[in-house]
């Protein structure tokens, strides 16, 4: 591990309540939104750090945290079960009258509630990141952009040229030497084509002032009142991440971002360019493929059972599609099964349920249908 790497930590915030995907956000945290037939959101953020030599690691929970504290454990397959630093959960902290804190608080509160954590923390700086960026970066190259500009904060951005939609996007500004003069919150009008993917580092005691400060001033969110407000006191700079990034902000972006994996120049950047993406292992036998099964251009898990059609879908462990039903550009979860006739297109349903013999279920490519967890139709 080097010298860098090992002076690294990392916080994963994750207020995200206001991020809403339908069903399959109702009992589960953005970040534990199954994703790419084995994987969960949180699943990239943690790989990236980990990668990067990080063995610290804070993970901010708000609310509907159960389904994801069962799939990170104790971070087991992060290599994150150690006796000195580790994978730590931070719940929110209720009132001494039982109360927990409003869960749209926002994420600057997330932090100043167990700022002890940072306190407590041996490692001079902090990497802070969000549970929904989908992307594989190799995080010790902007942590040396970092220290060689000597930079108060760094943050990523990805360039966006083809970007129609920036309503829910902050677009960054830099000079000519990469310092970021301006950010641009939730724009009507675009105006730059650099949009930052909500990752940031800086040192650690920095981080607790500035929190401190802006949670005291009764400020709530990182972007509008730690970097807006500073950007005329602190060295602000950027950093440009090039390869394949998506930040989840609504059912539309997850649906066009899971069916992007079904390109294998995609899936081969998103899960390798920059080491492995690690989950949950959970063993289960090959996909089995009865006599009359089909499957085109799909992205299918272990323990699935085929016999009817599969085409350019992602299916999750255990599904079975029973004789003569077709799914079609479609997301189904796990141990769900499609019975016997039916039709789905652009639907997405979430696991352990059952879709009955001759249903047709058909949804829009900018709006999917969405069948919740445990669902019988």
């Amino acid at each position: 591990m080097s010298m860098t790497a090992s002076n690294l930590m990392g916080a994963i915030i994750l207020a995200d309540n206001q991020v809403n995907l339908k069903e399959l956000t109702l009992r589960r945290q953005l970040a534990a939104v199954p994703f790419g037939a084995r994987y969960r959101l949180i699943d990239f953020p943690l790989s990236n750090l980990v990668n990067a030599g990080v063995r610290n690691v804070g993970v901010f929970v708000q609310e509907k945290y159960r389904s994801l504290m069962d799939h990170i454990g104790i971070g087991k397959e992060w290599d994150l079960n150690r006796q000195r630093d580790g994978l730590f959960i931070l719940p929110p902290e209720a009132y001494s009258d039982g109360a927990v804190p409003n869960a749209h608080s926002g994420d600057l509160a997330l932090l100043r509630r167990h700022i002890d954590y940072f306190f407590r923390s041996k490692q001079e700086y902090v990497v802070v990141c969000c549970g929904s960026i989908i992307m594989n970066i190799d995080l010790t190259q902007m942590l040396t952009k970092h220290l060689n500009t000597g930079a108060d904060i760094t943050l990523l951005y990805r360039v966006e040229k083809d970007r129609t939609d920036h309503s829910q996007a902050v677009e960054v500004f830099t000079d000519e030497n990469s310092r970021v003069t301006f950010l641009k919150v939730n724009p009507i009008v675009s105006s730059s084509s650099k949009i930052l993917l909500d990752t940031y580092i800086l040192r650690r005691d920095l981080l607790i002032e500035l929190v401190d400060a802006a949670v005291s001033s009764g400020g709530s969110d990182f972007v509008m009142d730690v970097l807006i407000r500073n950007l005329g006191d602190l060295k602000v700079y950027g950093h440009e991440f090039s390869g394949y990034a998506r930040k989840i902000c609504s059912l539309e972006t997850y649906f066009n971002a899971s069916m992007e994996l079904l390109t294998p120049e995609v899936y081969s950047e998103l899960f390798f360019a920059n080491g492995p993406i690690f989950t949950k292992v959970k063993n289960e036998p090959p996909v089995v493929y009865l006599d009359g099964a089909t499957a085109k251009n799909s992205l299918i898990a272990n323990g699935c059972r085929i016999e009817g059609t599969v085409e350019n879908s992602i299916l999750f462990r255990g599904v079975k599609v029973e004789k003569g039903a077709h799914v079609k550009d479609s997301i189904i979860m796990q141990k769900s099964v499609v019975g016997r006739g039916a039709f789905l297109e652009n639907v997405i349903v979430d696991k352990d349920s059952q879709i009955s013999s001759h249903k047709r279920l058909v949804g829009d490519r900018t709006y999917p249908l969405v069948i919740g967890k445990g669902s019988a139709l």
